[in-house]
């Protein structure tokens, strides 16, 4: 899936937000040191990943896939009415050369307000899944962070991260899905309604 613009500043507050508050590990300490360890993790893969992102992602699919295939209809119109016009360079007459000339720069325009349209559709949605993930699994991360004495967790999937490399072994990506996973189970799908049973035939009399 290709997460967009609205997206962007959600990636680039969460490269800066994820630092547990190491003044207070300090104070709360006694005067111990305070944690030194690093993390990374993939937010937008983590976000894809977990169950509920696979779910939203089906759903968006299945949201979307009849209007792409709308778009995919009209644009074979177009390349249709192209190689008509290609192949009748020299037969067709002027008149048909136009009218098939017109009916394709019709056809492009609603080709391209609608893919405008879906897009813009698309990305809103793809934002809203973002939000709603992320800031679940935003508490998630803070919560595992503090817990296991990370000073810094760096999201790789931000732009502008210095994460030039990184060991897997630093990289808690899939411990966060899991956890997420477990902390927000997806919903199953409801079932079917059972069939109800026929009544008995009446006894002849």
């Amino acid at each position: 899936m290709n997460w967009h613009a609205r997206s962007r500043h959600f990636w680039a507050l969460l490269a800066v937000l994820l630092l547990p508050a190491t003044g207070a590990w300090a104070q709360a300490g006694g005067g111990t040191s305070a944690p030194t360890k690093i993390a990374i993790i993939n937010v937008q893969q983590a976000i894809v990943t977990t169950g509920e992102g696979k779910q939203a992602s089906a759903q968006l699919n299945v949201q979307f896939t009849p209007r792409q295939n709308e778009l995919e209809n009209i644009q074979k119109q177009i390349q249709d009415l192209q190689t008509r016009l290609n192949n009748g360079a020299r037969t067709l007459s002027e008149d048909e050369k136009a009218r098939l000339q017109r009916q394709g720069e019709l056809l492009t325009r609603d080709f391209q307000r609608r893919q405008e349209g879906m897009s813009e559709e698309v990305t809103a949605a793809q934002g809203e899944i973002v939000d709603t993930i992320g800031r679940k699994m935003f508490e998630i991360i803070d919560r595992y962070a503090r817990e296991n004495g990370y000073a810094l967790v760096l999201n790789a999937s931000a732009q502008g991260t210095p994460v030039i490399y990184a060991s897997n072994q630093v990289d808690i990506t899939a411990e966060i899905i899991r956890l997420y996973d477990q902390a927000h189970p997806i919903k199953a799908a409801a079932a079917p309604p059972a069939a109800a049973t026929p009544p008995a035939a009446a006894p002849k009399r």
